[in-house]
C-alpha cells in the first residue's frame, strides 16, 4: 500500500527547499547533485524496513551521468558508497541504469530477490534489497539519473519514487545552471575510474 502521512510529506518538502537552496549556491554541478543525493538518502524509504540475519541497515545515493562518449554511467556526487566507487563507471548497457537510458522511464525494484540472477551487482560493499532509480533530463535530453538503494527490501514504495522524480527535476535545473556539459567534460575519463567491467563477475542483481 501507498502512503503518504502528513509529517513525512512535510519533512521531504523541508528537505526539498534546503537543498534547492544549497544546490543554487553551489560551486559546481558536483556539490549541487550532491546535496540533492544527501536528501534522497535521508528521507526516502520506510525507516522501519527490516534487513535480515547477518546484514546491516544501511543505504545509499548519488547521480550517474551519461559520460560524454555514451559508454557509461558515471556516479557523482554519491552518499554512501565505497571511497574508491567515487566514480564507478557502470557500462551503460548494463543493468538497471541501463534500463533507464534505454527507456527514458523511472524504476522501482521493491525487492532485487524477485531479479536474482539477471543482473550484475556493481555496489562492492554488498548486493543491495531495494532500489529506486529516476532520468534526469536537461534541454529534451537525458543526462543521467538519480537513484537511492537500501539493504532492506520492501524500503521503497511509489511515493518514494515520486519523490525522486522531484529530485531528478530538482538536478536537470543544476544541470542547466551550473553548466553541466561543460562540467563532464573536464571530469571524463576520471583519474580514479573504477570500471565495473573490470571488477564484477557472474549475473548477481545490485
Amino acid at each position: 500500500m501507498i502512503t503518504d502521512p502528513r509529517p513525512e510529506r512535510e519533512a521531504f518538502e523541508s528537505a526539498l527547499r534546503a537543498g534547492l537552496r544549497e544546490a543554487e549556491a553551489a560551486s559546481d554541478l558536483e556539490a549541487a547533485l550532491h546535496a540533492l543525493a544527501r536528501i534522497a538518502h535521508r528521507c526516502l524509504g520506510d525507516p522501519q524496513a527490516e534487513v535480515r540475519a547477518g546484514e546491516r541497515d544501511y543505504r545509499v545515493a548519488g547521480v550517474f551521468l551519461v559520460t560524454p562518449d555514451r559508454r557509461y554511467n558515471m556516479l557523482v556526487g554519491n552518499v554512501g558508497f565505497p571511497p574508491e566507487q567515487r566514480r564507478l563507471m557502470i557500462p551503460i548497457a548494463w543493468n538497471h541504469p541501463g534500463r533507464v537510458v534505454a527507456t527514458g522511464e523511472p524504476v522501482l525494484i521493491r525487492d532485487t530477490d524477485a531479479e536474482a540472477g539477471r543482473f550484475r551487482q556493481f555496489l562492492k560493499s554488498s548486493r543491495m534489497g531495494s532500489s529506486l532509480y529516476a532520468p534526469i533530463r536537461a534541454g529534451g535530453a537525458l543526462v543521467g539519473q538519480i537513484v537511492a538503494a537500501a539493504q532492506a527490501r520492501l524500503c521503497y514504495d511509489a511515493s518514494d519514487l515520486a519523490r525522486l522524480e522531484l529530485l531528478a527535476a530538482a538536478a536537470g535545473l543544476a544541470w542547466a545552471a551550473k553548466a553541466g556539459g561543460a562540467w563532464l567534460a573536464a571530469d571524463y575519463p576520471p583519474r580514479d575510474a573504477w570500471r565495473a567491467e573490470d571488477h564484477v563477475t557472474g549475473e548477481a542483481i545490485a
